[in-house]
């Protein structure tokens, strides 16, 4: 039976489990949407903005592990996607992404709101297509969705304004989709291998990442036999920090001394799950081991002397009985007395509570930590607002942590936050925004109305681009252009029906918090943070410190000394640190 292109794309969306579709309706994309209202069985998302739509789709995907889905429609619809698109496909996110575009009859005129969809989006997908025919579309979708859910990544299919209306039948393509194979795993001798360099050595250090998210069991075993202490980065901490005695913190540009040395002083270094980006944190003299079920990773961010290919959680099943129970704990000892020591600072930090519009974050940041549920869904921007929540949010075995981690987008938090509300209903969802990723796209806090999403979203207002100051300035560069004039985020939450809470104090932080969480529905709280606060990474090179002596200096020259009073007053409670 011939059926539109348009309904045959939306049952085979419900088909593969897609719950939702988000998008901005219009011109080429009206045939879909139509699609959507007659189904009945997949919503439609009307976003203010395509990116929070990408960015949405992103987020439910990496939540649920199943297919994000997200639409623009000519021209404009498509660039404003690509953003979101981005980020989800270097999270790993399974997104398909429904670019509908012109009449095909006009392709090449450089008609109005023409784009070259396989030029435009061809770096940001493992597939994109343009399908010409009424009979290409199913076949096509089918295998968007297939490589979008075995390579966790974005797919884009191209649909004609004309090609929607087009009926035909389904043709040759499967009706549903097929998972990827669940289990990889190294060769017998190449464990054997790896068992034999753990079992010889004595300072191991286990360093997880997002690949790792299935094996904490497995993990917690394995360091318990090799005496090792277990670092991880910033994306698998909600996985890996949790009833993990062996686990010593993050490394990395938001991570602790104590993760990154741990991973210096160890002998063997054993990667597991990770694509970790920042080659100045690797060490570069010891043993590294890479385990990771795509080889194309294997040895591309460190010298590794042995790469394995295989899922963690498979591998670590076959590899914890061919390992050898260790005797000397001496290093991992040493290890935890290190992150001991670092998570005391940390607790510093935390009562050093700040003074009226300049809260200092890290306390704000802990009492959100203590207030919110056991399986919070947090979603943090990029920016100083990632720092405090990877230093003082903690993992519970529940807690779920979303940011654009690879990609480094700013105003991710809040469009995250619409995905997860929407994907998982019944979960306390909050939203970690800075100042400036809020602004970006302020306006799709009316989907979050529209919707009734009860989403917390805490806006930590320092009044600046907080990391691109401190970027400057570790540069010996003045900031320059960073400071923000913003509005009263409390008052124009109310404007658009969201009720608002302003905070000046570091007084009112816990007793408004506290009211906050215990609302329902949707609540935004505008919270005067420090603007001079800095985060300090866990190396701190001779380069970052004479940089920001310079930066200083120029800062006096130019008369701005309050400026200067004001960065030492803040972070004297970094100096320890760096001495």
């Amino acid at each position: 039976m011939e059926k539109k292109v348009a309904e045959q794309i939306v049952e085979m969306l419900v088909e593969a489990g897609v719950k939702r579709i988000y998008a901005v309706t219009g011109d080429s994309l009206n045939q879909i949407n139509d699609a959507v209202r007659r189904n009945g069985k997949i919503q439609w998302i009307h976003v203010r903005h395509e990116e929070t739509g990408a960015f949405a789709a992103g987020a439910e995907a990496q939540l649920h592990g199943g297919l994000g889905c997200c639409g623009g429609s000519s021209g404009p619809g498509h660039v404003h996607l690509i953003n979101g698109l981005y980020d989800a496909h270097r999270s790993g996110a399974s997104v398909i992404a429904i670019a509908s575009t012109i009449v095909s009859e006009e392709f090449g005129t450089r008609y109005f709101q023409e784009t070259n969809t396989l030029k435009l989006f061809s770096d940001c997908s493992f597939y994109n297509e343009l399908a010409i025919t009424a009979e290409q579309a199913p076949r096509m979708l089918q295998a968007a969705m297939q490589k979008a859910l075995t390579r966790k990544g974005v797919a884009v299919i191209g649909i004609p304004g004309d090609l929607a209306s087009a009926a035909t039948d389904k043709g040759l393509s499967s009706p549903c989709i097929f998972p990827a194979p669940a289990e990889i795993c190294p060769s017998s001798g190449e464990l054997q291998q790896l068992a034999s360099l753990l079992n010889h050595a004595v300072k191991i250090t286990l360093f997880c990442g997002i690949g790792a998210k299935d094996a904490h069991d497995e993990l917690v075993e394995l360091a318990g036999l090799l005496n090792a202490p277990v670092a991880y980065s910033f994306k698998s901490k909600m996985e890996i920090q949790y009833d993990n005695p062996y686990e010593v913190g993050m490394t990395g540009l938001l991570g602790m001394p104590s993760g990154y040395d741990s991973m210096h002083e160890a002998e063997v270094l054993l990667m597991l799950g990770t694509d970790f980006p920042y080659a100045s944190f690797m060490p570069e003299h010891n043993t590294i081991v890479q385990v990771d079920i795509n080889p194309e990773r294997l040895g591309r961010r460190a010298k590794i002397q042995m790469g394995l290919c295989g899922d963690i959680k498979t591998t670590l099943r076959a590899l914890i009985p061919l390992i050898e129970p260790h005797a000397d704990d001496s290093f991992l000892k040493k290890q935890l007395a290190d992150y001991a020591k670092v998570r005391k600072r940390l607790n510093t930090y935390v009562e050093e509570r700040g003074s009226e519009e300049r809260i200092h974050p890290e306390f704000v940041m802990s009492i959100v930590n203590g207030l919110a549920k056991e399986n919070a869904i947090f979603t943090v921007d990029t920016g100083m607002t990632c720092v405090w929540g990877a230093r003082y949010l903690q993992a519970t075995g529940k807690r779920k942590m979303l940011g654009s981690f690879n990609h480094g987008s700013m105003a991710n938090a809040m469009p995250q936050a619409i995905g997860a509300a929407l994907a998982f209903p019944d979960r306390q969802v909050v939203a970690l925004c800075g100042d400036g990723g809020l602004s970006m796209l302020l306006g799709d806090l009316s989907t979050i109305v529209q919707y009734h999403l009860p989403i917390k979203i805490i806006v930590f207002n320092n009044r600046a681009l907080g990391m691109v100051k401190l970027e400057m300035e570790v540069a010996g560069l003045p900031d320059w252009q960073t400071d923000m004039l913003n509005p009263d985020y409390s008052r124009v939450a109310e404007a658009m029906e969201i009720p608002g809470y302003s905070i000046q104090a570091p007084g009112e932080v816990m007793p408004v918090l506290k009211e906050v969480f215990k609302r329902e529905g949707p609540v935004l709280v505008d919270i005067k943070t420090d603007p001079d606060a800095l985060a300090m990474p866990p190396k701190v090179e001779w380069a970052q410190m004479t940089g920001f002596v310079r930066s200083m200096y120029k800062l006096l020259m130019s008369g701005k000394s309050r400026e200067i009073i004001d960065t030492i007053h803040s972070n004297y409670k970094h100096i320890r640190e760096v001495l």
